[in-house]
């Protein structure tokens, strides 16, 4: 693998550490700021929807740069964000910094996944593409535990310092050692856009909202979840969503290396077995040792999905890829949101702290169906296709025929 990969990952392992450590921040933030939890929690969901705005805006500016150039501009407003948070004098200040940071996130991942797999063979893409978002997962086992014990000890705007200094890495990381590769000639805005008028690119997003929903639904609850029902100190939490963390790392490599060779297949498998363990949670939550090992299989499974799913949206919007893949990364930030917000539905109902992991069940179960979906709609596609290629064929031997 290139060493450009190399550069893409740190850049993702800073943007995961930002993305996720303000989760194990909060208090601390709020405290500071003199504002409650819920209102501190404006700093997650802000920055999700920063996220998912500053995708397609962010991307739509870069069709205009070189890909490289944009990457590093987007590092820079990343560095930026940080850096405002870090000294923010008041909350409104920080959650500025927040959005600021989280318009890179979405174009990062996306114009970085089309570099990656332009940097090595077709045989090798996914892999490429899991090689720069296991930057992402490493984040959720090193960069956020580390984030979160320096922001306890040393105080939070150190955390956010030490992230705009990743961010530091990264840019020169990117402009040292990825490729200075010229913009695509011809591709236009419309061109981009074109891509989702493809009903495959649609339905590969579907599953990215639904798949990661299911993982989330569960994930977004696992503190009271562990505590209340398996029955673990609070303090055990961290080193549980790291178990969770080393899931998402395992499963995204796997993902990357068997979606080379059978996509479709890895996408039944990873989203089925999603599906089955998220039911099963409901009952080995409350068993501290089955609940551990069943964290870690979310996060696998979960993770699983990431390369083949975005090599899809990449092969199915040939020729002008790079929106609809950074589309496909705010795609897996809806399915955060819209997942926390039905697995906070059926706590509130009185269903327990257990009944997320249905609604994890049931999203990952229909990204399953959509998958088998689009897979036949891709054979019907391909069988009219080699119909139609038949027909004139078959024309000009019958007219050979004749003339002999």
């Amino acid at each position: 693998m290139p060493l450009a990969l190399l550069a893409l990952a740190i850049g993702a392992f800073g943007i995961g550490t930002t993305e996720f450590v303000i989760m194990g921040l909060l208090p601390e933030v709020a405290s500071d700021y003199g504002v409650s939890i819920p209102t501190a929690g404006f700093l997650v969901t802000g920055y999700a929807l920063g996220v998912m705005f500053g995708a397609p805006l962010m991307t739509v500016i870069g069709t205009k740069i070189p890909r490289k150039r944009m990457l590093m501009l987007l590092m820079g407003l990343f560095i930026v964000g940080n850096l405002l948070s870090a000294v923010a004098p008041a909350f409104s200040v920080m959650l500025i910094g927040r959005v600021v940071a989280s318009l890179a996130h979405g174009a990062f991942f996306g114009i970085g996944s089309v570099v990656a797999a332009d940097l090595v063979a077709p045989h090798k893409k996914a892999g490429a593409i899991a090689m720069m978002f296991t930057g992402l997962t490493v984040a959720n086992v090193v960069g956020v535990p580390l984030g979160t014990l320096i922001g306890q000890s040393a105080g939070w705007r150190v955390t956010f310092a030490v992230v705009a200094a990743l961010g530091v890495v990264g840019l020169a990381g990117v402009a040292k050692l990825v490729p200075d590769v010229p913009k695509p000639e011809g591709v236009r805005l419309r061109h981009e856009l074109a891509a989702f008028t493809n009903v495959q690119v649609l339905l590969a997003m579907a599953m990215t909202v639904l798949g990661f929903g299911g993982v989330f639904a569960a994930i977004t609850y696992i503190a009271p979840m562990m505590t209340h029902v398996a029955g673990f100190a609070d303090g055990s939490v961290t080193w549980l969503l790291v178990l969770f963390g080393l899931g998402m790392v395992g499963g995204n490599l796997v993902g990357g290396k068997f979606a080379d060779r059978a996509l479709m297949p890895m996408l039944y498998v990873s989203l089925g077995a999603l599906a089955v363990v998220l039911a099963l949670f409901t009952l080995t939550a409350h068993d501290k040792i089955a609940s551990a090992v069943t964290v870690f299989l979310i996060g696998a499974l979960g993770f699983a999905t990431v390369p083949p799913l975005q090599k899809r949206v990449l092969d199915h919007a040939h020729g002008a890829p790079t929106l609809a893949s950074a589309v496909n990364i705010g795609a897996f930030n809806l399915g955060n949101a819209l997942s926390a917000w039905l697995g906070g539905v059926v706590i509130a109902a009185g269903l327990g702290y257990t009944a997320p992991n249905w609604v994890g069940a049931v999203l990952a179960a229909a990204a399953l169906l959509l998958a088998v979906l689009s897979s036949a709609l891709e054979r019907r596609q391909s069988a009219a296709r080699a119909e139609a290629e038949a027909v004139p064929v078959a024309g000009e031997r019958r007219a050979a025929a004749v003339h002999h």
